[in-house]
């Protein structure tokens, strides 16, 4: 495990970000799927010309949209699950589906590739908007289509925030008071680690570290990861920048991690990080070992 974290670079390749990489085979599966589709229009057209009448042709089905983006949550809740029916499957008159809603909703941002040196002048350009999500069921159907950490270019980030945060920045009026947590890490472990995070932080594993606010927002504003050339950045961003609760969210962050008890980590509020126009830079280090 000590051999996760950073200042051990490695010279491996990364591959085309994943927002692009599979177009020309989408295209390709689509004109593939039209061709079929065609030829067995055809066929069956011909079958129901000679041997059946018109009065005897039964109907298609209708064809059911994903139950993950093209429905929205009842007000009714049965136990951990809600019932929801898209349009199209009251139409049909379709059972409805159960789905396991999360306390709250999240959104996935992706910070634009630009070449290592070549800063953005304006951070927020850069910024774009993936998806939203409120439901185990509509999280992992985003999940399974984005591509893992070692996947992207640096310089790339993956953020994922709750709604109550409008932008994930430093200047957000719930994250400006706060600061973050930095885990750096040696390349090539990122994966299974970002994933672990991401779980735990949409599964509140975080709550109960602070009294509640009274907006109701959580405590957590979200967490990020940042591809970089030599290494790869988590940093976990929180709304207090109190000393007692930063401790409590460093050592869950181990726990939910499974770091060992040495694990260096680092932070910095987002007020310091306004002053040196700097995420990482001028960092508190923190070793203080896993009670």
């Amino acid at each position: 495990m000590a051999t996760y974290f950073s200042n051990l670079s490695s010279s491996s390749t990364h591959p085309q970000s994943r927002f692009l990489s599979n177009k020309d085979k989408d295209l390709s599966s689509l004109s593939s799927t039209t061709t079929v589709a065609t030829a067995t229009t055809t066929t069956t057209t011909t079958t129901i010309t000679a041997n059946s009448s018109p009065s005897a042709v039964t109907p298609p089905p209708l064809r059911v949209p994903s139950k993950h983006f093209s429905t929205t949550l009842s007000d009714e809740q049965k136990g951990t699950s809600v019932k929801e029916k898209s349009p199209a499957a009251l139409s049909a008159g379709l059972p409805t589906v159960s789905v396991h809603p999360l306390r709250s909703t999240w959104v996935f941002w992706f910070r634009q590739q630009r070449a290592p040196g070549n800063k953005i002048t304006n951070y927020e350009e850069g910024i774009k908007k993936i998806s939203a999500f409120a439901s185990v069921e509509s999280f992992w159907s985003l999940w399974t289509h984005l591509h893992p950490p070692s996947a992207l270019l640096p310089t790339t980030d993956y953020l994922l925030f709750h709604q109550g945060v409008r932008r994930p920045v430093w200047e957000d009026p719930l994250n400006l008071p706060g600061g973050k947590w930095i885990l750096r890490l040696r390349k090539g472990v990122a994966d299974r680690i970002w994933e672990d995070l991401v779980l735990a932080l949409v599964g509140d594993q975080f709550a109960g570290l602070a009294p509640s606010h009274e907006d109701e927002w959580p405590e957590i504003c979200g967490c990020t990861i940042s591809v970089r050339q030599s290494e790869d950045i988590l940093s976990v961003w929180n709304r207090t920048d109190e000393p007692k609760l930063r401790e409590r969210i460093r050592d869950r962050i181990r726990v939910v991690l499974h770091l060992p008890p040495t694990t260096i980590m680092e932070y910095k509020s987002n007020n310091d990080s306004m002053a040196d126009k700097s995420s990482f830079r001028n960092s508190l280090v923190d070793r203080t070992p896993l009670s």
